[in-house]
């Protein structure tokens, strides 16, 4: 790696300290000092403890639960940042919140991850960097630049050490087919499609499945898993359907109710995270995840932004 030719500054609010250490540790930079604090009422405090005049702030803050504490102190560091005369801040969004809500698909409803886009710019942000947004077309809410990057590398290396005989790629509804294509493509192995129907929030109904996993191995593919019957419920159609071993990857483990409760008792051979959400140990443990790291990914991108050099490369 070649060194970092003007100043630098990453910083971090308490979403995911653990990842913003491991970014910190990849590009050999010390975590910057701030002071993040709550009050006995609520409300949040913030204070930059170090000189940031002039530098390139890098801020790693995913909105994952609690999303609406973690977010506001997102804003709230930004506009300290802004405010400090830092000369650009990059918003490091590995979860972005809010994401399930990009379009009206009932009457008088918000566009909520059109509304965080807003406050995100607002408060000072000069360009973010995401991983996995629930809906690519989320990148156009922004009037700044944003680099969205995929974890699939990340699990296609793994996979691909695993060596899994007769794999077949499951999307589990229409919307993923695109990200499941993918993997297959990388991986070579068949594509199938579960047909979900959604009938209200948060509750969906499995309806059938499209191809044939007959004898084979099953890797479902997924973006965020937050209550994981959608995941189970795919996982056990699977097995009945005559899967030999299911198997799933999915980006966000917001994990929320009784998620782990349910992957804990599912037909899930294997499951893999990555650590854009912190997981606790104990979590990992009974529901049989294994996490894999996204540092190293977000770590090179924001080393490549900062030397102003490409980043398409971490697209693919």
């Amino acid at each position: 790696m070649k060194p970092l030719d003007r100043d630098i500054k990453i910083f971090s609010g308490n979403a995911n300290k653990p990842l913003a250490k491991a970014i910190c540790t990849y590009l050999d930079l010390p975590e910057g000092q701030i002071n993040l604090k709550t009050f006995s009422d609520g409300e949040l405090y913030c204070q930059v403890t170090e000189n940031i005049r002039g530098m390139d702030v890098f801020v790693i803050q995913p909105t994952c639960p609690p999303v609406n504490e973690h977010l506001m102190q997102l804003l709230l560091m930004m506009d300290a940042f802004k405010r400090s005369s830092a000369s650009r801040i990059t918003a490091v969004i590995p979860y972005y919140g809010y994401a399930r809500q990009d379009r009206k698909d009932k009457p008088r409803v918000p566009i909520s991850a059109k509304l965080i886009a807003d406050l995100i710019s607002a408060a000072g942000a000069a360009r973010i960097v995401t991983v996995d947004l629930h809906a690519p077309a989320i990148q156009g809410f922004f009037d700044i630049p944003v680099d969205h990057l995929f974890a699939a590398p990340v699990f296609v290396r793994y996979i691909q050490k695993l060596e899994i005989p007769d794999l077949v790629i499951v999307s589990p509804d229409a919307g993923g087919v695109e990200r499941a294509r993918a993997y297959a493509k990388r991986l070579g192995g068949n594509l199938a499609i579960v047909d979900k129907r959604r009938n209200e929030v948060g509750v969906a109904e499995l309806m059938h499945l499209v191809g044939d996993v007959k004898g084979r191995n099953a890797l479902i593919v997924d973006d965020i898993v937050d209550t994981a019957t959608t995941l189970t419920e795919t996982a056990a159609a699977l097995s009945k359907a005559g899967a030999r071993e299911v198997y799933a990857c999915f980006t966000h483990g917001v994990l929320s109710g009784s998620a782990v409760e349910k992957l804990a008792a599912s037909k899930l051979a294997r499951t893999l995270v990555t650590d854009t959400i912190p997981i606790p140990k104990e979590a990992a443990a009974k529901a049989r995840i294994e996490v894999l790291s996204v540092s190293e990914l977000l770590g090179e991108a924001i080393f490549r932004i900062h030397n102003n050099s490409s980043v398409s490369s971490l697209f693919i």
